[in-house]
């Protein structure tokens, strides 16, 4: 369990694949103000999946959606970001517009966004902890274990989001890439995986 908690969520935040957006976005700007905005961003997307593991199941229910309808709309969206990664396509789940761009440039705090969201607490992010949180039923104990993992997992994305610089020059744009794009086939297997089991649920 832990270990497949683990793949999940690492494939969806991919650490590694954040490493050289941050760099680019927080270009020009001081190792301090480099380090800030990682902290605070990685903070505040810790408080919006967990928050968003804890009420969310509650929200489905207040809305009328059940589980497996969850899970079969969760695997599409999953398998749209699977196909921005391993194709490098831009479908707009883990992307921003124009305008939001140009936000972006006229802001020193970039925290917020696009860093916290929708980067690191994106669709697939959020969608991923509601699913795997779900799955667990009333187990508090897998519940814990499945919120550790994900502790982890934005532990591991604050260290490559600090080392961002250094991990660029270690693997360079291509070698990220390659990184990103394995973990997108991964990502698209699992999607199917979640879709699947919500139509045998749902039967």
């Amino acid at each position: 369990m832990f270990i497949d908690s683990f793949i999940i969520f690492f494939v969806v935040v991919d650490p590694v694949g954040l490493a050289p957006i941050f760099a680019a976005i927080t270009h020009g700007g001081s190792a301090r103000y480099k380090r800030t905005m990682a902290l605070r961003g990685t903070a505040i997307a810790a408080g919006v999946l967990f928050a968003f593991a804890i009420v969310g199941d509650g929200l489905l229910r207040a809305l009328g959606i059940t589980v497996p309808a969850f899970q079969i709309a969760g695997g599409v969206l999953l398998f749209l970001l699977a196909i921005d990664m391993v194709f490098a396509r831009q479908t707009g789940i883990r992307s921003t517009t124009e305008r939001e761009l140009q936000e972006v440039e006229s802001r020193k705090d970039i925290s917020v966004f696009p860093l916290a969201v929708p980067l690191i607490a994106g669709p697939g992010a959020l969608t991923t902890v509601l699913l795997t949180v779900g799955d667990r039923g009333e187990d508090l104990g897998a519940i814990a274990v499945v919120l550790g993992v994900l502790a982890l997992v934005l532990l591991i994305t604050l260290l490559s989001l600090l080392l961002s610089g250094r991990i660029m020059k270690l693997m360079g744009e291509t070698g990220a890439n390659v990184v990103s794009r394995v973990l997108g086939i991964i990502l698209a297997a699992l999607a199917v995986q979640f879709a699947l089991d919500g139509i045998a649920a749902g039967l």
